[in-house]
This record gives C-alpha cells, structure tokens and sequence, in this order.
C-alpha cells in the first residue's frame, strides 16, 4: 500500500527539520577548524631556526656600451637560509625581496664567479635570516667587449637570380666594398669576415644596377648593428643559347684486342654557348673522344668526353654518355 499525501508532507517536514541544525553545525565546525589552523600557523611562524631552500635575485652592474652578454646571464641563486618563518616565508616567495648585486670591472676578463666570494655580501643582505649556504659553486658568464670589425659584402648565390640559361657575364662590383659592424668581438669572429646578401629582385635577364638593402643574420641581430645599411650592386648577365651536334668518335689508346660492344660512330652532344661565341663555336672542330686509359675497369665501360673545354661552352651532354668495351683473346 502507498502513502498518502498527508504522510508524505509530514515526512518533508521533519527532513527540514533535521537538515538545518545539521547544516548549521557544519559551517560552526569549519570555523573552528579555520580558527584553529589560523592560530597554529601564525604561532608556528613565529618561531626561529627554521630552514629553507629559497631563489635569491641577482643582478649584474657593468658598463653595458663597452661589453655585452652574449649568453643570457642568470636572475638568480639557490640558497638556503634559516630563521623566523615570518622572514623565510616573505623569501620564498620574493616579497620586497631587493637583488642581490654584483658588480663586473672587467666581465670579458672572466668566464665564471666563484660563489664562495659573495658569501659574505649575500649573508650581510639576507639579514635577519641567516645565510647558511649557497647550493651552487659557480655563476658562468659569457660577456664580450663591444668592438668594430670590418665584413667584406658577399652576394649570396645559393639562390641563383637569374633566369635560366642565363650567366654573370662580369665580376658582381659592390659599392663599398667593407661594411663596418659594432658588436660583441666573438660574434663578429662567427661572421668569419664576411657578410652576405641577396638581391630584391629575381628572374634577373638583364644588366644589372641597384641599391641593396642589408640586414645581419637573423640570429646575430640581438648583438651586432651595421652602419651602412644600403650598399650598390652592379653586374652583367649574358645568356647562353640551347645547341645540337652530332659529333664523330675518336679512340684513344686503345689495344688491338679492345672493341667497342655498339658499333655507333658518332655520339649527339646538347650544349649551351655563350650567344656571344657562336660563331668562335662554329669554327672548332670538335670531337667525341673516348679514351681507353680513362675506362672504368670495374664494370669495362668508357666515359665520352669532349676534345676541347673552351669557357663559352656550358652543360655539355652527350648521348649516349657511355660505351662498354669487349676483349677478344690474342690468338
């Protein structure tokens, strides 16, 4: 049998009544325990001879236009340090905690501190804690004096900017010449006396004159500053033609019982000729040699090769590149 709604509304009732002074109880219950955990901490910070493990700031003083870091130098110092917890627990977490400073004459004389030399300072500092150690032996710096040093301007061909077929057809003439950089003196030696640049302009088919742009590699950028920034670049281009020829074979110190396995007398060459040397390339005579003391023994084949290498003729290809030899017995 089910309960009626009377019953039902009794029951609600008397939950309510439970559940409030239960509810009740629990926040008394928690402000005592809040109470009593704030009474116990502040009188166990009131106490001495506590130890802890804290990073103290510090910060170097030197004269930043003569040197510069060229490594990130240290913001702080593991130490440990005892006293009364009011004092370590402001430590710990660096509140109106003041850097500790220390002070570079020279710091490109020297690549490392010995801690052990600031313990008195830092101890003096620390105070009204007591200094009990400084948990690393060491600072390592890394400090250059700041010099000048001459770069020669390089173009940077790893990019070529000319269109295809195309060549310098003189010296690239850069105006001037030198760059000076100023900067820490081991990043200047990482430059290995040069610098290099690209050109604004690609698919370059013509003579070329302009103003250049410079800029220091960007991982350098931090350390060095360039005080010409522009410089003038000139050059001339040349293109240089597609060609076909068949060539005829010439051997060369080949025994009399060593053939070639095709009987082809000749061989295609593609090259590409300075457009201003093609009629000095219309009166060569050139050939297709293929030279028996230059044979690869492993696999008895020979290379073709051309008889003359003048400096107009570029990208030379010869079909077939290659001939394999036979040898017959001596009767």
């Amino acid at each position: 049998m089910g309960l009626n709604s009377g019953k039902l509304d009794t029951l609600r009732k008397y939950f309510k009544k439970i559940r409030k002074p239960n509810a009740s109880n629990l926040k008394v219950v928690s402000l005592c325990v809040l109470a009593a955990t704030t009474f116990w901490t502040l009188n166990a910070l009131n106490k001495d001879d506590y130890t802890t493990i804290v990073e103290q700031p510090i910060e170097f003083y030197y004269d930043r236009e003569q040197y510069m870091a060229v490594d990130e130098l240290p913001t702080d110092l593991r130490i440990e340090i005892n006293g009364n917890g009011w004092d370590l627990l402001r430590k710990y977490f660096n509140l109106n905690v003041i850097p500790f400073p220390i002070r570079l004459d020279d710091p490109s004389a020297q690549d490392y501190i010995l801690t052990s030399s600031l313990q008195r300072a830092l101890a003096e500092q620390t105070a009204p804690t007591q200094l009990a150690a400084i948990l690393e032996d060491t600072i390592k710096l890394s400090i250059d004096r700041i010099e000048e040093g001459e770069l020669q301007m390089m173009l940077d061909t790893a990019v070529n900017p000319l269109v295809q077929n195309f060549r310098f057809a003189s010296p690239v003439e850069i105006t001037p010449a030198e760059v000076t950089v100023t900067g820490p003196s081991s990043i200047i030696e990482k430059m290995e006396g040069q610098i290099f640049f690209t050109l604004d302009q690609e698919s370059i088919d013509e003579d070329y004159s302009d103003s250049i742009s410079l800029s220091i590699p960007q991982e350098y950028r931090h350390f060095l500053t360039l005080e010409d920034k522009n410089v003038q670049v000139e050059f001339e281009v040349v293109e240089f033609l597609e060609g076909e020829k068949t060539l005829f074979i010439r051997k060369l110190n080949f025994p009399s019982t060593v053939e070639l396995v095709s009987s082809d007398t000749t061989v295609v060459m593609e090259y590409l000729v300075d457009e201003r040397e093609v009629e000095a390339l219309q009166g060569l005579k050139l050939e297709a040699i293929l030279n028996y003391n230059e044979r690869n023994v492993e696999d008895s084949t020979v290379n073709v090769r051309l008889n003359v290498t003048p400096a107009f003729i570029d990208s030379v290809v010869f079909i077939p590149e290659t001939f394999e030899l036979k040898y017959e017995e001596e009767e």
